[in-house]
């Protein structure tokens, strides 16, 4: 049997009236990889649990949420793009990282029925690029995206010691309002990046984008002429080595790859769900 069959059959065995329920919500939800591995975790810490894909779209998620809360055996929720700082107005406390981005990525139900909220994805990927060998300790470092993930990884930066941290996004009210927050904790520098500079001006570089989820999408920067000791980080999971990533490796360059963070992030949001 496969270790797929067997997780599979493992699973099918476990399931029954008691099983716990744990929904990520999404929209789209098809390229999400979490259901099977934080499952497999839960179980692995002793929880009887199942992890649900649910696509809800943004105006549906009010109505998702009234009837998660309603349902007495779902004890958490996972969020995923575009959720990440609406999904804030449904708990009724956050973890300091969550209040500080007004984003999460995991929220657990509290004894009291509410529900509280953390953000794990700077943390992870700031890990991950740890476990690559890269010490960011005053580095110069290029972020593109300014959305939920790239709010989280840009706050791990700046508290992980980077010298310097230009944010680059499409949303121009997004961007300003990510780099004010940021300098206002007075770690490192923090600017928007400069549209005509190229990405070589950087020792690290995350696309906290989604550019690369699809074929046709062009490159989030330029590496053409990237030096090889630069760290180049993609949050996209899937595929599971981006253009980006393989063009970065093709220069010689370390990299952290999606699946690498999400192992990390994993990690975080299975601590936190098991701390209900």
């Amino acid at each position: 049997m496969t270790q797929g069959n067997s997780f599979s059959a493992s699973l099918d065995a476990g399931l029954g009236g008691a099983t716990r329920v744990y929904f990520i919500v999404g929209d789209p939800i098809a390229q999400v990889r979490s259901p099977a591995g934080v499952t497999a975790a839960l179980r692995a810490a002793g929880r009887d649990a199942v992890v649900v894909p649910a696509h809800v779209a943004p105006s549906d998620l009010p109505a998702f949420f009234t009837a998660a809360t309603q349902m007495q055996n779902v004890d958490g929720v996972i969020i995923t793009v575009p959720h990440k700082f609406s999904a804030t107005q449904y708990c009724a406390s956050l973890s300091d990282e969550a209040a500080f981005l007004g984003a999460v990525n995991t929220l657990r139900r509290q004894a009291d029925g509410t529900w509280h909220g953390g953000m794990f994805d700077g943390t992870g990927f700031v890990a991950a690029l740890g476990d690559a060998g890269c010490d960011l300790k005053a580095k110069r470092a290029l972020l593109v995206g300014a959305g939920g993930a790239g709010s989280a990884i840009g706050h791990a930066l700046v508290n992980a010691g980077v010298a310097s941290l230009a944010v680059r996004d499409n949303d121009a009210g997004r961007t300003q309002a990510l780099v004010a927050r940021l300098n206002a904790l007075k770690l490192g520098e923090v600017t928007i990046a400069d549209c005509d500079a190229g990405a070589e001006s950087y020792e690290v570089v995350v696309n906290a984008s989604p550019m690369g989820m699809r074929a046709d999408d062009p490159l989030p920067v330029d590496i053409s002429r990237l030096a090889a000791t630069t760290f180049v980080g993609d949050v996209v999971t899937k595929p599971p080595l981006t253009p980006l990533i393989e063009a970065a490796r093709a220069r010689g360059c370390k990299t952290v790859t999606g699946t690498q963070m999400f192992g990390r992030v994993c990690d975080r949001m299975v601590q936190f769900l098991l701390e209900a």
